[in-house]
């Protein structure tokens, strides 16, 4: 299959990535020198969130869309976690709410207030703790209001339910660590990559692994469902050390229906698929090229467009949800990409060439809004339903009502699958780490004293075993 673009008769033939102006960029951002292979950026309609460099602990930017421009060095941060943040993600129901998680072990949701921040946030609106290590990713269900799913390093994969601050099932299929989440279009499915080189797509409420594809030849990175198409993509780097790109058929993982290589650089490539136009973006970390394709129902399969090149490399990518771009400007997709050596988040702009100044609906059909199609209760009881969709004609208008409301929580043990998750939890801060201590050293006293108690009654018992043989009674 060859990548050089063809004559095709597609409306995304031509699309081009326009950078933003300087004055429409973020400068002076201390963005994060963290080498996780995470995007350390997200961002919806309102507000981009970008995980930065800080001394004790770990934070994050919040800077409403609007402010564009130098951002200082004193800007508030949200900054509650003990150890460095390595994944953030937005609520897609709820605007102001976002999930992040750290090597602290905690998973923490904020509230972020109207307007942004006027001042350091340290207190979460809910700390969840579950993960015996360092957690590296976290994920909203696409459908579900308050369904969180996060993965840790102690290679298990918890369900929350945000409406009782609780996980309430424990996906134990791995058996190294977790490096890529990905659901297909209503939430029923969930693909992994893993660093033990399998590809796995499991049924989550039941943790079962409903197919398993061994990449013993090659790595795998990053997994993306590709829609409603039951075809998944994966990025990896194949024995050679090339980057390649493979895709899979869903109910089928027994061989990928293409693999093919992209180039000889090291980065990371992360894949992102926009649906409503059935088009995949390739980003290399590293390097600032995105290159970008079609996806057809039919051999090959994928289609080359075009390359967006940038000499600037790119550390992440924030990606904007449908209902926030600009429909007159003809943008079906727009990145936000994190440039370190510069301090710089630069909005990147995929456009349609169109002259016509009205609603183009070919490019823009119905996709997933704001509303969520299921509760928690309905989603954990065995319940799917597609995204509740909406129209992009008469531009983005915040609508949605839904209020978040965080439980009162004083369970102290958290049970999933029978196993108390809290037993093995580090302590989180440095007051809880001085009681643990002090607790420990008085067991300690404890243990002692009562070993030295049945020294004495064992000698006591000696003594008397010994004066009982040695009396008259036994000559």
């Amino acid at each position: 299959m060859s990548w050089r673009p063809q004559y095709r008769s597609s409306k995304f033939r031509n699309v081009y990535g326009k950078v933003a102006s300087r004055e429409h960029c973020f400068d002076g951002v201390p963005i994060t020198k963290n080498v996780h292979d995470n995007h350390f950026c997200a961002v919806n309609a309102r507000f981009l969130a970008i995980v930065t460099e800080s001394a004790g602990g770990g934070s994050f930017l919040v800077i409403p869309l609007e402010q564009t421009g130098r951002i200082e060095p004193n800007y508030p941060k949200v900054c509650g976690h003990q150890g460095n943040v390595l994944d953030i993600k937005w609520n897609p129901f709820i605007e102001n709410i976002i999930a992040s998680c750290s090597e602290d072990t905690s998973v923490r949701i904020w509230e972020i207030p109207e307007g942004g921040l006027k001042r350091n946030m340290t207190e979460a609106v809910l700390e969840l703790y579950g993960h015996s290590r360092r957690v590296g990713l976290v994920e909203w269900h696409p459908t579900t209001n308050n369904i969180l799913f996060s993965a840790g390093y102690d290679y298990k994969v918890l369900i929350w339910n945000l409406d009782i601050g609780e996980p309430v099932k424990m996906i134990d299929c791995h058996t190294d660590v977790i490096l890529c989440m990905s659901f297909n279009t209503d939430g029923s499915l969930l693909a992994t990559t893993c660093k033990d080189k399998k590809l796995r797509v499991v049924e989550p409420r039941s943790g079962r692994v409903l197919q398993e594809a061994s990449c013993k030849n090659h790595r795998v990175n990053r997994v993306v469902f590709l829609g409603s198409t039951k075809r998944l993509l994966t990025t990896g780097v194949s024995r050679w050390n090339t980057r390649q790109i493979a895709l899979w058929d869903q109910e089928d993982l027994s061989m990928p229906l293409i693999e093919e290589e992209i180039d000889g650089l090291s980065g990371l490539l992360f894949p992102f698929y926009d649906a409503d136009t059935h088009m995949l973006y390739l980003a290399g970390k590293g390097d600032g090229n995105i290159r970008y394709y079609e996806i057809g129902s039919e051999k090959p399969y994928l289609s080359y467009l075009m390359e967006f090149r940038s000499p600037a490399p790119q550390k992440g990518l924030g990606v904007m949800p449908k209902h926030g771009l600009d429909v007159s400007a003809c943008e079906v997709f727009r990145f936000y990409k994190l440039v370190t050596l510069k301090g710089l988040i630069e909005p990147i702009s995929m456009i349609v060439p169109r002259r016509s100044e009205t609603y183009q609906e070919d490019i823009y059909p119905m996709t997933p809004g704001t509303e969520p199609a299921l509760t928690p209760d309905e989603w954990l009881s065995g319940v799917n339903r597609d995204p509740i969709l909406m129209s992009l004609k008469e531009g983005y208008k915040r609508t949605s009502k839904i209020v978040f409301k965080a439980p009162v929580k004083e369970k102290r043990s958290v049970v999933v699958n029978g196993i108390d998750l809290l037993e093995n939890v580090p302590p989180r801060t440095e007051n809880e780490l001085l009681r643990m201590f002090f607790r420990q050293q008085d067991e300690i006293r404890r243990l002692k004293d009562e070993l030295s108690q049945k020294d004495i009654r064992l000698r006591q018992l000696q003594l008397e075993l010994k004066n009982l043989r040695n009396s008259p009674k036994n000559n």
